[in-house]
């Protein structure tokens, strides 16, 4: 520990030794890695891992902040849009991490007044049951999940639960217009909620193709021998950037800062890469069997486009699909 984080240590000992983390930035399994990871490098503290999707964490925090009765100590958002407003209304408090300037340059610098930033970052494919459908014939691009070959085999997250697929739609709406949904809708995918929803239902066997598939818990399952595969699309893999920030008026901010310290250090990072997510430090490479960000091409919208466009992706979607 550097003397900066052991007398963040003895702080926190002294608020009950807790702290509350709402975290979209995983599935849960990744969450609770991190979480007994941080208690193990600060003993005597606990951290209490609340893994939800990015829409739902974001609607609870807000009912919080509404009711003057803050519960969270660190949030941690796939929707970018979510820190932007926060920092808005005044309900982040300013905090710049030591570990802050030692995250890979790409990850830096996106709130220079330092009240929220990039602690973990993951990318969006395709994914595809490999007992259903053989690599040849697996799409290649994103545009392959437009053809009828798919129809009632693709699986979908919903952006207005998932910042991840919220982001991914808003990527595609982007790069193909809306009409790239219109032309999928028809295709009648099957649609779940968080974006991790589309590995359960290609191990399931409910659908052949994961057509927003989250690079991290594909290839952790195709780990752990389920018959998985990912594709890097050519015209682009969808790079998400994931920002955490510390809740002004929380009860642990000792614990808070201390744990955003963690988030940006080099152990977080290579907790990431054990669950096949990317990293955000420069000593921590790419998990084996996986391509990094830097080894792909990778295509995203920019912070403005995401605060400003997933309210309108999630209501055209629920006209274009339904739900």
């Amino acid at each position: 520990m550097t003397s900066h984080e052991k007398a963040l240590y003895e702080a926190a000992k002294k608020e009950n030794g807790q702290l509350t983390w709402y975290t979209a930035q995983s599935d849960d399994i990744t969450a609770q890695a991190l979480g007994r990871s941080f208690e193990s490098t600060y003993p005597g503290l606990k951290v209490d891992v609340l893994r939800t999707t990015a829409q739902v964490a974001y609607q609870r925090i807000t009912q919080e902040i509404k009711a003057s009765s803050i519960q969270c100590d660190v949030f941690s958002t796939t929707d970018i849009g979510h820190a932007v407003a926060l920092k808005a209304k005044g309900d982040f408090e300013k905090y710049v991490p030591d570990n802050s300037g030692k995250v890979l340059d790409v990850y830096k610098n996106y709130d220079p007044d330092g009240y929220y930033f990039v602690t973990s970052a993951g990318m969006i494919g395709i994914g595809y049951n490999t007992t259903k459908v053989k690599e040849a014939d697996a799409p290649k691009n994103w545009t392959d999940l437009l053809d009828p070959k798919w129809n009632n085999l693709i699986a979908l997250g919903h952006p207005a639960f998932s910042g991840y697929v919220g982001t991914w739609a808003l990527t595609m709406r982007n790069q193909y217009g809306w009409q790239f949904f219109e032309k999928l809708a028809k295709n009648n995918p099957r649609i779940g909620r968080s974006i991790n929803d589309t590995v359960t239902m290609l191990n399931a066997g409910e659908s052949e193709i994961a057509g927003s598939g989250p690079a991290g818990t594909l290839l952790e399952s195709a780990q752990k021998g389920n018959p998985l595969a990912m594709v890097y699309p050519t015209d682009g893999t969808v790079l998400i950037i994931a920002p955490s920030g510390i809740m002004k008026g929380c009860k642990h901010p000792s614990g808070a800062r201390l744990f955003m310290e963690f988030l940006m250090s080099e152990g977080a990072s290579r907790i990431w890469v054990e669950h096949f997510n990317e990293t955000i430090r420069p000593e921590v490479s790419a998990p084996k069997g996986a391509k990094s960000a830097k080894d792909v091409k990778t295509i995203h919208p920019t912070v403005e486009q995401i605060t400003k466009g997933i309210p309108e992706i999630i209501k055209q979607w629920r006209e274009t699909f339904g739900v």
